[in-house]
């Protein structure tokens, strides 16, 4: 009998350049024991390459040159996004697979088609297969020649700020935009608009563990029978979560009676001969960093700019410069078992159209915020949900600031802190109902610092409301607070004799720009 055509499909990858740890190998030769032909491509040297994969050259797709990375978080997402769609539209008969993605079955598709929802509301392109002649492929390629081009899948008012920014002389890269925007955002958008999306898989077919599900793989004894269909074609790993839960849950080895334990083995593939990397060690692939290790030492050498830059925070001096602040103002902290709290841990949410319910991906501030301070409890609020991140010294409460009793209630049992951070929505309401409801909340002596004072989001902000940088300035200017609303001023006037005092930073602290940072210190 002759072979149906829709077998006919190669895989290709890409690993950018040093070893390939197990949990990779184990997805490429997943591939290769399911029959199909397998190419990785490369920019520089890579090791440990399973036995029977073709190794070829990344600049035959995409040059290095045109190297994208996402500005917050310093990784080569975008980039990656790019070469893929590049790929798809350069080679006939192929699908895109992740390096953390596992093969269950040989991929088939009579149509060229090969994607799947991850969630009820996100294509991903983990893997994806699109014909050359696809619309959304089209589209996907003609959207992304543009560096600058404004997407309108987060909603009309992320848009119309985009915008006003374009038009101001400012126009806002790819890499400051939200993360996903070239990737799973993007692939939705488009595979609706075309109605192409009529061929995404069901969400088992390619994403049959789900991200908060992804620890259930490395469960021993597990029945996949209830995730892992008859239909189904990969599983994916969600390999950075999955490389650093090894590592800092497992010793490095997954259980030899889990999912994934069981799979190597299947493969022969012994993990001890490609082990992981330390946890802060990047990933050539991999979104972002991992987190760092609780130190116990001094760590009176390390600049908070350069953590900054390490883990992509906006914070450094790539963008708003407040880490050459902190930097000084947080020393005498460093070692010491202090409580911190940061409202507002990862740019996109309601402030910009988009929904409090999306996929949240890293926390930079956090991460630099735990290697910064080696002994501090670190505590994090969000409007979206970031329970999914583990460390022992980070705990994180979801909070909803548009309602004062929603802040007052998530903190009446709340010990003390000693710097609080409101780098949230800006808004001056959410503002000035959190400085509140938790300087009572700060210890005597302690630091209270509102972000980005200067711009309030059009979804949030309540017309008429006396701006934070304004009541702080009559503040200064005059020895009382002036509000809109005199049940306020007179609130804030009630917290006067515990300010110790206050000062207002510019923009990138230049004498000639608007109010964005406000410190005020606690008697």
């Amino acid at each position: 009998m002759a072979t149906s055509s829709r077998t006919e499909y190669q895989i290709a990858m890409l690993w950018m350049e040093g070893p390939l740890s197990f949990l990779e190998q184990l997805c490429i030769a997943s591939f290769r024991d399911a029959g199909h032909h397998v190419r990785l491509y490369t920019y520089g040297t890579v090791t440990g390459i399973p036995e029977g994969i073709e190794v070829a050259s990344a600049d035959e797709i995409l040059p290095r040159t045109d190297f994208l990375k996402h500005e917050r978080t310093g990784s080569p997402a975008l980039h990656s996004d790019l070469f893929r769609y590049h790929l798809l539209a350069k080679n006939d008969r192929t699908i895109w697979a992740d390096t953390d993605a596992y093969c269950l079955r040989r991929f088939e598709t009579e149509t060229g088609h090969f994607h799947g929802w991850e969630s009820d509301k996100h294509v991903n392109g983990g893997v994806l297969g699109l014909p050359r002649g696809s619309d959304t492929l089209a589209a996907l390629l003609e959207f992304t020649s543009d560096e600058f081009a404004i997407p309108d899948w987060y909603g009309p008012d992320y848009a119309q700020q985009l915008r006003a920014s374009t038009d101001a002389g400012q126009p806002v890269h790819a890499s400051e935009m939200p993360w996903g925007v070239w990737g799973p955002h993007a692939l939705t958008h488009f595979l609706h608009k075309t109605g192409e999306v009529q061929h995404s898989f069901a969400q088992h077919m390619l994403y049959p563990f789900t991200f908060k599900q992804r620890r259930m793989m490395l469960k021993p004894g597990l029945d996949t029978s209830p995730y892992i269909r008859p239909d189904s074609y990969s599983a994916h790993f969600y390999g950075r979560r999955m490389r650093k839960r090894l590592v800092e849950k497992e010793n490095g080895l997954p259980h030899p009676d889990s999912l994934i334990g069981r799979l190597l083995a299947k493969h022969g593939i012994d993990p001890r001969e490609a082990p992981l990397p330390a946890p802060a060690q990047p990933q050539a692939d991999t979104p972002k960093p991992a987190v760092p290790i609780a130190k116990t030492t001094s760590t009176a050498g390390v600049n908070l700019s350069d953590l900054a830059e390490k883990y992509g925070s906006d914070k450094g001096p790539a963008k708003h410069r407040y880490t050459e602040l902190y930097n000084m103002l947080f020393h005498p902290y460093r070692d010491q078992p202090i409580r911190f709290l940061e409202m507002g841990l990862f740019i996109g949410g309601p402030e910009h159209g988009i929904s409090a319910d999306r996929d949240t991906t890293d926390l930079p501030s956090v991460r630099m915020w735990l290697e910064f301070f080696s002994q501090a409890q670190i505590h994090g609020l969000d409007v979206s949900d970031f329970s999914w991140f583990e460390h022992p010294r980070f705990s994180f409460t979801r909070c909803d600031m548009d309602r004062r009793e929603n802040i007052r209630d998530a903190f009446k049992d709340a010990a003390p802190f000693d710097i609080i951070i409101d780098d949230a929505s800006h808004a001056s309401h959410h503002q000035q109902f959190a400085l509140l409801e938790l300087f009572p909340k700060l210890k005597p002596g302690g630091l209270y610092i509102i972000e980005d004072l200067r711009w309030q989001p059009q979804t949030y902000e309540r017309a008429g409301i006396t701006k934070t940088a304004d009541l702080f300035q009559s503040y200064l200017h005059h020895g009382s607070f002036r509000h809109s609303d005199p049940a306020l001023a007179a609130e804030f006037d009630a917290l006067r004799p515990e300010i110790s005092g206050a000062f207002l930073h510019q923009v990138r602290y230049l004498k000639e720009k608007r109010d964005q940072v406000l410190v005020i210190h606690k008697r």
